[in-house]
């Protein structure tokens, strides 16, 4: 049965995600602030990428992301190491709108299907819980987003 509450959580952190980097100027993206490892541009693709990654691949499901996305954005990247052009901004943005949508629509009606492997890194036995785990990690990123934007601001 699909629960428009975890997809609403998920819905409300984008949204917050959106609205604070509606107040980043264009240059101000690609810095990586003192004391950060990564930049803005980096943040919202690394999330679009963790949400696939705990959709899809841990179902044993192929991804609906270009393959460029974890070169850039997975799970210890950073803009130091890129030797090309990441995914742009916009198209980020878009993925990050659509990709909700998507994932309700495939996977809301199989939310408590059980998981292949529940030796995953999380230990989560069901689509919920990787969704329960994607909230906690979305909004874990609304936080280091508003800090880059506060040490951004100061400098």
């Amino acid at each position: 049965m699909s629960d428009p509450f975890i997809f609403n959580l998920m819905g409300t952190a984008r949204q917050n995600i959106a609205k604070l980097m509606d107040n980043v100027a264009v240059e101000q993206r690609a810095i990586v602030p003192q004391g950060f490892n990564n930049n803005l541009h980096w943040q919202i693709g690394h999330i679009v990428t963790v949400a696939e990654r705990l959709t899809y691949s841990l179902r044993g499901e192929p991804s609906q992301l270009p393959g460029e996305y974890m070169l850039f954005f997975n799970t210890g990247t950073k803009p130091a190491d890129w030797t090309s052009e990441p995914p742009a901004w916009e198209d980020i943005l878009a993925v990050m709108e659509s990709q909700l949508i998507r994932i309700r629509d495939v996977f809301g009606e199989r939310l408590d299907e059980g998981l292949a492997n529940h030796n995953n890194f999380a230990g989560a036995k069901t689509f919920r819980n990787l969704l329960e785990l994607n909230v906690a990690h979305e909004n874990s990123h609304v936080g280091m987003i508003n800090a880059m934007i506060r040490v951004l601001k100061q400098s």
